[in-house]
Formats: structure tokens, sequence, C-alpha cells
């Protein structure tokens, strides 16, 4: 498989593979003002960040919506997340309005531990969302709050995927990393998950959990490309088991479009220089996500 070494030639390395397009499970679109503050917290390397992270791609939402498109990204999320108590019900109700606009997006919602939350996140499971982004870094919160239990029990019933960042990259707080999450994952065995990053840095750990439950999944946001951003390498070692959990539809495409400080093509080149054949490439950009999704 030939990789992917500019934007223009996207369209033709998944042409190469025989699938209709990609399917991206870690993109984000935000209210406008929302967006710009995530923006201005990149342009500070934030204290989350930690190191310097230019936007490439700050552009209008229509240029953004046309970029995909252009690219051939069939579908793709909206992640959006609140870093304090009383945002994730409006969030939720922006995210509905946007995929109901936006026929290539998968509703999105999130939450966060306050009361009511299970109510909410039930009103967002009626008005169609189909995946919830949980941000542990941003939000510092603990995902085994008694305030999320009854949520993660929806979710879990509902059979609608979460998609967290629970793993310690860029910088770590006292709830990243496999442990909490493994503590909600063994109460709720049947929760839907998408790690994202594949958990980085702590990759062999959520290997674990994914082994040890059917329901998780991870996608490849920013790994093995040249900027990690803090994440941390990828072990030579997982390889192995990296291929085994994409043939098996457990391993996502994501990109983290917008906020990348290289081109979009090059997540695709770096997952294709990692010579895990076209079988695994044909999971990961499309076959995973469009069971999950149910596309």
């Amino acid at each position: 498989m030939t990789e992917p070494r500019s934007d223009s030639a996207v369209p033709a390395f998944w042409q190469a593979l025989g699938l209709p397009g990609i399917i991206d499970a870690h993109v984000h679109f935000m209210p406008p003002r929302l967006m710009s503050a995530v923006w201005a917290y990149f342009d500070d390397a934030g204290p989350l960040i930690g190191t310097e992270w230019p936007i490439r791609y700050r552009d209008s939402e229509e240029e953004r919506l046309a970029f995909l498109r252009g690219l051939g990204v069939r579908a793709f999320t909206a992640l959006l997340y609140p870093h304090r108590p009383g945002m994730a019900e409006s969030l939720n109700e922006w995210g509905a309005e946007f995929a109901a606009r936006v026929p290539e997006c998968l509703q999105t919602g999130t939450f966060y531990p306050e009361p009511g939350a299970a109510a909410y996140v039930r009103r967002a499971l009626e008005s169609g969302t189909r995946v919830f982004k949980v941000h542990l870094q941003v939000g510092g919160f603990d995902p085994r709050s008694k305030e999320l239990d009854e949520v993660w029990g929806v979710l879990a019933e509902a059979g609608v995927p979460a998609l967290v960042h629970a793993g310690s990259g860029p910088v770590a707080h006292g709830f990243t990393g496999p442990g909490p999450f493994a503590g909600v994952l063994a109460r709720h065995p049947r929760l839907t998950a998408i790690i994202a990053h594949l958990g980085a840095p702590e990759f062999g750990g959520f290997f674990d959990l994914a082994d040890r439950y059917g329901g998780v999944h991870l996608d490849t946001t920013m790994t093995f490309t040249r900027f990690a951003g803090g994440l941390g390498t990828f072990p030579q070692e997982l390889l192995p088991r990296l291929r085994d959990l994409g043939l098996a539809g457990r391993i996502l495409l994501g990109t983290d479009f917008p906020n990348i400080p290289y081109e979009y093509a090059h997540q695709l080149e770096a997952l294709a220089a990692l010579g895990l054949g076209d079988d695994w490439l044909r999971a990961v950009c499309w076959e995973a996500a469009a069971k999950l999704f149910d596309l």
C-alpha cells in the first residue's frame, strides 16, 4: 500500500484499498466560541498541553466540513466536552443540532459528574446520540465517581459507545491511566468504550483492558505520527497485539482533526508505514467503525 504523503493523495489511498471512503472516529466540532477557546488554549501551550502545538486547520466550520468531504471522510464524530459542571446538556443540544444539518456526523454527546447527568444522558440518547465524548484529563474527574455510575450503566444497556481520553498523555493527573477506567469496566463489563490515542502512553495497560472486555476499542489518534505531542512512543513489542486487535475490529481510525500540527494525510501515512497489511488498514479505516456505529 502506497503511503499518502499529502492530503491530495488521501482519496487514492482509500480507493486502492477498495473502500468507499474512510470513517474518522476522533474529529472535533464544537460551538464556535468553545472551539475558539480551545484553539487559544493550544496557542498558549496551556498546562494540559505541555508543548507548542500549532493548529493546522484553523478554518471556518464550513471550510472544515468541505475539507473532510473532499478527502472522502464519509462519517465522523463531533467530539465536544465540558470542563466544568453545567455545560454538558447545552453541548448535547448543540451536538444534536449540528448532526441534524451535517449528515456525515455521528451525533455526539458528552457528560460530567454532576447531579442529573443520567437524566440528560437519557435525553441525549432519545434524541439520537450515537457516541459520547469523555475527557478525563480536561475534566479532571474520576470516572468511578458516584454521579457517573448510573450514566455508565445507561450507556452499557444502550450499547452506545463512550470515547474516553483516559490515558495520561500529554499530561497526567490522578484519574488518568488504565486503573481508574478499569474500575468502571469492572462494574459495567458490557460497556462499549473507545479509548482515545490507543491509551497513550499506557498502551499495554489499555490493550490488557481490550483483551479482558469485549466492548473495549481504541482509536489511533496521533499515534505513530512525527508529532506525538507528549503521548509517548508506541512500544514495538506491542505491534503484534495491535495487528490482532485491528483485524478483530477493535481499532478505529482517529485523527484529532482539526487540532493537529501536520497534514491530515500524515496519520494515514503513519498507519500504512507500520506494514500491518491492507486487511488491517481496511479494518481500521472503515470496517471497525462501520460495524460499531452500524453504518
